[in-house]
């Protein structure tokens, strides 16, 4: 295979793939004046061609899927050049980008959280790359103390904290440090008396936690790729080891492993009081298999709950003997299990809180009470338990929107949770567990009235007649003519719930979208969690096209309900949401004039083949089996570019992607632009020095979403003054 790879270098070097630009005029509404856009001529290899199942189909841009290659990084680079050239004509960019900074310059205090005898919380003044933490002793004391600066990291802020745990005294902070987006890990170990960061180092570590145990702590970590392979090639053979504080990571105990099974994961969690170590085992993103070991025994062995995929158990917390663990186990919409760790059998396990109609998202312990929260109708409901499983209350929310987390103690009686809508930034409430009732802990300043502007939930029916909800934002009394600016915004997948939510890092678009007499919008299409596990099974593998005829459907009924047009209409979406965009662009390229898919999962036929692209075969099936190669053929963006016109379009990747890598977007690009026959733009921004989006430092936030809006609104033909 080596030599393969030679022979394919050395052909597309004499090729001189990506050199000779070709150019194409696009007339704008907005400005008369015509734009030139040189695109980079993308060789094409007619060689390369996979037999799937006796079909022959061919892949002529593979060589782009090698991201460290010279052609790709000249192609790259010609592909930005063009990108920022085409960006730079936009009149009104600028305005966009300083009315967003304007938006994020604003102080965000996230809810505190107690820590041995001090409280901690993030606080990020505004225009901060990454949010500072802080400390102080006392909830309201007013003195606060800086107890770690992410900004220290790098100096152009692209190295980012990507989590933190506390030892159970809150003597020891570990934390993970994040290089250029990357999901490679490095932890880091600070004494919070001393405030000396000690010097192990344990490196390598991706999708884990970090639960500590004594004087040390259990965390999961993959074996050290090669440096080509750091950021494409597959992830294999997770393990849980043991640090103990003070000792080099190459003496770290090996607790956890499967020899046999290369894409089996591991994440490991342990009780509050230490005594029990639990690991739960994946090899997909839905179902997982289900151990825990009790640490106080020294003959304890790990002891099986479930050793099956099927189904969720998600570890919340212990009580005395008692596991507590959330499941969808014989309950689509989740559940509270109570399973005695000495009797561990399925006959002895009883639900605390059964199921409902709603969706039972998480738990959260508090003051000795258990918090539910709930999805209802996609957006968030907080039920409260006592230890018997009997509803004694409710907590009052301020309006239809969402709860992002709770912070609180199992024996005190304050707590505190984090709350948002689309028109409310999120906010901070100080919650009394005895009354239940809340008060405004910390409301953020923003430079945004959202007493002008309303949300309302609409339902709409997709294709095989299943009702759909969608929440539509807007400024109030707007005129709705079919003529309003419109963005459209869905993801669809891994039972991922889109609740409302106002927020500049996510949804950046929002504001400017309803400042500027627009709409914004959001589809809670199958695929997610909205409804619990039939409503995201009903967007799984043979399904997936639901997810997409759900989305279609929203777009369609923006525009029969006379909020917008086709001539005024954008579709976002990010990850599975970029498969999203992907698909309903090839699919109906006639009703959007803008398509924005972002670091997308475009080659549905090889994604398994890159990092930890095989787990996500639970929602889409693999081009292995011939039946999967069926469905995801059928849809799949790359594989379903046609002759046509396209809306113009953006795809925006990074380089240190390794989630979903920037093949998929490098490739999906040049084949939209190599088949694309009207005069739309199609377009390739891709961002260096980052990755999939977590840690992505404000600075590029602000300027990514200034470039999407600015060209969305370019083509709607709209001046942004």
């Amino acid at each position: 295979m080596r030599i393969l790879a030679l022979l394919l270098f050395v052909f597309l070097l004499s090729c001189n793939a990506g050199v000779d630009p070709s150019t194409k005029v696009v007339n704008s509404k907005a400005n008369p004046t015509a734009l030139t856009i040189n695109y980079p001529k993308t060789t094409k290899d007619s060689s390369v061609v996979d037999d799937y199942h006796g079909k022959k189909i061919a892949d002529p841009f593979r060589w782009l899927e090698d991201d460290n290659a010279p052609e790709t990084v000249e192609w790259v680079r010609q592909q930005n050049e063009a990108t920022y050239s085409y960006l730079d004509e936009i009149p009104f960019r600028s305005t966009i980008e300083n009315r967003l900074a304007k938006l994020w310059n604003y102080e965000r205090v996230t809810a505190p959280f107690k820590e041995g005898d001090a409280y901690y919380y993030f606080k990020n003044d505004g225009l901060q790359n990454q949010s500072i933490l802080y400390t102080k002793s006392g909830i309201d004391a007013e003195n606060e103390t800086v107890a770690l600066d992410p900004n220290k990291f790098s100096d152009d802020g692209t190295s980012a904290l990507a989590g933190t745990s506390f030892s159970n005294d809150g003597k020891y902070m570990a934390y993970q440090v994040s290089e250029g987006g990357s999901d490679w890990h490095t932890a880091y170990i600070k004494d919070m008396e001393t405030g000396e960061v000690l010097d192990d180092k344990i490196e390598w570590i991706k999708f884990s936690g970090i639960s500590w145990s004594g004087d040390g702590f259990f965390y999961s970590r993959y074996p050290e790729p090669s440096s080509d392979a750091k950021l494409s090639g597959r992830n294999e053979f997770h393990q849980v080891f043991y640090h103990k504080i003070g000792t080099a990571q190459k003496d770290d105990e090996l607790i956890f492993a499967d020899r046999n099974n290369p894409n089996y994961g591991f994440f490991a969690n342990t009780s509050h009081d230490e005594r029990f170590l639990t690991v739960s085992i994946w090899e997909s993103t839905s179902g997982n298999q289900f151990y825990y070991r009790d640490l106080t025994s020294s003959r304890s062995n790990f002891t099986p709950i479930f050793d099956e995929f099927g189904y969720d158990f998600n570890f919340v917390d212990s009580n005395d003997d008692d596991l507590l663990i959330l499941t969808n186990f014989e309950a689509p919409n989740k559940r509270l299990l109570i399973i005695d760790a000495d009797r561990p059998e399925q006959k002895d396990w009883y639900s605390l809180i059964p199921e409902s109609d709603d969706v039972l998202q998480s738990v959260n312990i508090l003051g000795g009470k258990i918090v539910a929260t709930y999805i209802h109708n996609a957006s968030s409901l907080v039920k409260v338990f006592n230890f018997k499983g009997e509803e004694i209350g409710q907590v009052e929310l301020p309006e239809i929107g969402t709860v992002l987390g709770f912070s609180g103690s199992r024996d005190e009686q304050q707590a505190f949770y984090t709350f948002a809508s689309f028109t409310r930034p999120e906010t901070v409430y100080r919650l009394d567990m005895e009354t239940l009732e809340s008060e405004v802990y910390q409301a953020p300043t923003i430079d945004f009235d959202s007493d002008k502007y309303e949300t309302k939930q609409v339902w709409y029916t997709s294709k095989d007649g299943t009702k759909v909800p969608m929440f539509i934002s807007h400024k109030k009394g707007l005129n709705l003519d079919g003529k309003r600016p419109t963005l459209l915004y869905g993801y669809g997948g891994f039972d991922i719930s889109i609740l409302p939510r106002f927020t500049t890092t996510r949804l950046a678009m929002a504001p400017i979208m309803m400042e500027n007499d627009g709409i914004f919008a959001v589809a809670n299409i199958r695929g997610g969690g909205e409804f619990g596990s039939e409503w995201h099974k009903a967007g799984t593998k043979e399904q997936k096209q639901n997810v997409f005829d759900d989305f279609i459907a929203a777009a369609e009924y923006l525009t029969t309900e006379n909020y917008t047009s086709s001539e005024k209409l954008a579709i976002y979406g990010r990850s599975n949401g970029g498969l999203l965009v992907g698909a309903c662009m090839t699919q109906r390229p006639d009703l959007y004039k803008v398509a924005l898919p972002a670091v997308g999962v475009l080659d549905m036929l090889r994604y398994q083949n890159f990092t930890i692209g095989r787990a996500w075969a639970s929602d889409y099936g693999l081009s292995e089996s011939e039946e999967g190669f069926d469905y995801l053929s059928a849809y799949s963006p790359l594989h379903n570019v046609k002759k046509t016109a396209y809306p113009a379009t953006m795809v925006t990747t990074a380089d240190h992607d390794d989630r979903v890598v920037p093949a998929h977007s490098f490739k999906f690009a040049a084949e939209l632009q190599d088949k694309h026959t009207g005069e739309a733009p199609i377009l390739i921004r891709i961002e260096t020095s980052a990755g999939h989006g977590a840690g992505k430092s404000t600075t590029k936030k602000i300027e990514e979403a200034a470039d999407l809006l600015s060209f969305m609104f370019f083509h709607f033909g709209e001046e942004i003054n």
